[in-house]
């Protein structure tokens, strides 16, 4: 497995919690980022003291600063292992989100936040389950787990039962998926997460969005229900398949800009650059 190096992310908004960490933050401490004065006697902290404002203080008042500190914010990848996520022409999907676990390990833990995994197909898949670590590892161990996952369920019903684990939560949590399930599922969950911000990783492989070459008989095999059918390859059905991938694109971005989501793209290997900037957009 090829090394993926890591990429930057900030929360784009104010997030919640005591552990100190990279995100901006609301809760008040030892950071440097200055709210008001407050007068030493509600708030009793002499190190805090500022002489200038309570020498300029009309009631003579001893004022100490308040600081917002920055904060730290658990961080999850809710993987997606059907038996759509084995396709693959140079890779499988899951290969592919196994090389994000690695650059995401990388950077969760040069962040310092806690990294955690949920998985589903069918249902929810407790044997890939990592709870929030503050390890170097994280991301080795999530990659190794993706990477010998069985992938052969061909429902991905278990969504709902993954992320109401963290529902309500406030945290990072990339929705690692191709998403060709229904999108009433994806909106179910995208409910349940609306505490956390979301990021949708759309993984398609690099053949997927348009029809083979040449023209005739084409033998296919449905990777979820194993079935064969065959399909002769002609110019309008060439174009009924590439634009198909074109509404369902369209639909997803209806369903995610309709919940304040911006999906990121992932077609083919994994550029840490452009999740960079994806966060460096939001932000």
């Amino acid at each position: 497995m090829s090394f993926q190096r890591d990429f930057h992310y900030r929360m784009p908004m104010r997030v919640g919690g005591q552990r100190p960490g990279a995100h901006r933050s609301s809760t008040t401490g030892s950071g440097q980022e200055f709210i008001a004065h407050q007068t030493l006697f509600d708030r009793p902290d002499p190190r805090r003291l500022d002489l200038r404002a309570s020498i300029r203080d009309p009631e003579g008042r001893w004022l100490v600063r308040v600081n917002r500190q920055r904060a730290g914010i658990p961080v999850y990848l809710v993987a997606d292992v059907s038996a759509s996520m084995a396709f693959g022409s140079a890779a499988s999907k899951i290969q592919r989100m196994s090389e994000f676990a690695l650059s995401l390990g990388d950077s969760v833990f040069r962040t310092g936040d806690a990294l955690g995994m949920l998985a589903y197909d069918a249902s929810e898949r407790t044997d890939l389950m990592l709870a929030p670590m503050h390890s170097r590892g994280a991301g080795v161990m999530m990659a190794e787990s993706l990477a010998r996952a069985r992938a052969d369920q061909p429902s991905t019903a278990g969504i709902f039962q993954a992320c109401s684990r963290i529902a309500g939560k406030q945290a990072l949590v990339f929705l690692a998926s191709d998403f060709h399930a229904p999108l009433e599922q994806t909106s179910a969950a995208l409910d349940l997460l609306s505490h956390a911000y979301v990021v949708p990783m759309v993984i398609w492989d690099e053949v997927e969005p348009k029809a083979p070459e040449g023209e005739g008989l084409l033998a296919l095999r449905d990777i979820e229900s194993g079935r064969r059918r065959g399909l002769w390859l002609r110019p309008q059905i060439r174009r009924r398949w590439e634009d198909a991938f074109a509404e369902r694109r369209e639909a997803l971005e209806t369903l995610f800009s309709s919940r304040g989501v911006r999906p990121f793209y992932m077609t083919g290997r994994f550029d840490a650059d452009a999740l960079s900037r994806y966060f460096f957009e939001a932000v």
